[in-house]
């Protein structure tokens, strides 16, 4: 069974805390009849601090989205290649060993996909499959697991790598003054991710199950206005809530598997705030202590979109793991509303079963692109996370 292994997390250097986010909110909208209620909603997200692709001060700016679709695009090129280079480290591969690459982002546009450029830029192979997806929101990276998963299952084998790219602050909007949009302008951060998944091999979650399920008559809750300026966040009020529609299809799903939800030994979920996150405790008869790595992740870098799956599995990594054969969950929420739930156990690294390499020559450039002491992009004071 396939192995998804350590992630790799970068967040960019610039930093907004709750007080300068409240400060901020305070000041450009002064005059707005529901800014109490605005700066106690985003008091209770939880975020202490976010990391912002450019400083506030531009952020603040808008240039119209040629530009900030230009900004992504450098940003994602400048970025990206450090992250996923730790991340094939960590699964002992080289670009020559992926056979699929699962790009997720929902805050700029490109086309082709960056997985073209990472494929010309970093040495992956030509044949590489690319699945680039940028509809399902938070709920990329547990789809993108997913279907790491479902390819592994079709090519045993096959070593996937999973890239998450999100840079939430370009799609601020200054306009937009409802009070879920002044609520997203404290809530969400900036974050790039990369993980791979082994077919054979690795230390990590042991994937045995997922699956997918969207409530119907909900595709309106979270969504975005796609306008001459770009994304327009559009949050329903009623979004704070579905945990209560989403935690049976967790529950059912495991209970397919032969597993109870409520007795798992992690939960690796999408922390889109801290309701979600109280109500799945409520739901599924769970400690609060149980989500501690999502709420970190929370806490510490706001809501990094379809990043937060694989920052609070680098938590988990980073406070040991778990015993062998430990079970547990992954899961993502987005638009739809849609949850995209994995099972799977942990395991070592069982020597016996790596799969061989391609023989191939090995040159200097191969070396840079995995070797820890490779020549870092990150501009200084990028926050870097093993």
């Amino acid at each position: 069974m396939a192995t998804l292994c350590r992630p790799a997390i970068a967040v960019p250097e610039h930093v907004i805390t709750l007080e300068e986010t409240l400060d901020l909110a305070r000041t450009l909208h002064a005059g707005h009849p529901q800014l109490g209620l605005a700066l106690r909603l985003i008091e209770n997200t939880g975020v202490r601090t976010r990391h912002l692709v450019q400083p506030i001060e531009r952020t603040l700016t808008h240039p119209g989205f040629t530009l900030r679709n230009e900004v992504y695009e450098r940003e994602a090129k400048l970025r990206v290649p450090e992250v996923v280079e730790r991340a094939l480290a960590h699964a002992e591969l080289t670009p020559r060993d992926i056979d699929l690459m699962v790009y997720v982002s929902c805050t700029g546009f490109m086309m082709p996909s960056m997985t073209a450029w990472l494929i010309n830029t970093m040495g992956f192979r030509s044949d590489t499959r690319q699945v680039p997806i940028a509809q399902l929101g938070c709920a990329a990276g547990g789809a993108a697991v997913n279907r790491a998963h479902d390819f592994c299952r079709a090519y045993p084998g096959a070593n996937v790598l999973i890239v998450a790219c999100e840079f939430c602050s370009l799609c601020y909007q200054p306009t937009d003054l409802g009070v879920g949009s002044l609520l997203s302008n404290g809530l969400f951060g900036d974050a790039v991710a990369a993980v791979v998944m082994r077919g054979h091999g690795g230390r990590g979650v042991q994937i045995e199950r997922n699956g997918s399920h969207l409530v119907p008559g909900t595709e309106n809750w979270i969504s975005y206005g796609v306008k001459d300026t770009g994304f327009h966040f559009q949050l329903d009020r009623r979004v704070p809530g579905t945990m209560e529609l989403l935690a049976p299809a967790l529950r059912g799903l495991a209970g397919e598997h032969g597993w109870d939800v409520s007795g798992l030994g992690f939960y690796i979920v999408h922390a889109g705030g801290p309701r979600i996150l109280d109500d799945l405790c409520r739901f599924l008869n769970l400690e609060p202590a149980t989500f501690r790595y999502s709420r970190a992740t929370l806490t510490e870098r706001g809501n990094i979109a379809s990043a937060v799956v694989f920052d609070a599995l680098a938590r988990l990594f980073a406070d040991g793991g778990v015993p062998e054969g430990t079970s547990g969950l992954i899961a993502g929420f987005g638009p739809g509303i849609t949850a995209e739930i994995s099972l799977g156990s942990w395991v070592g690294a069982p020597t016996e079963t790596l799969r061989p390499r391609r023989p191939r020559a090995i040159s200097t450039s191969d070396i840079a692109l995995v070797h820890p002491a490779a020549p870092r992009r990150f501009p200084a004071g990028t926050t870097i996370t093993e």
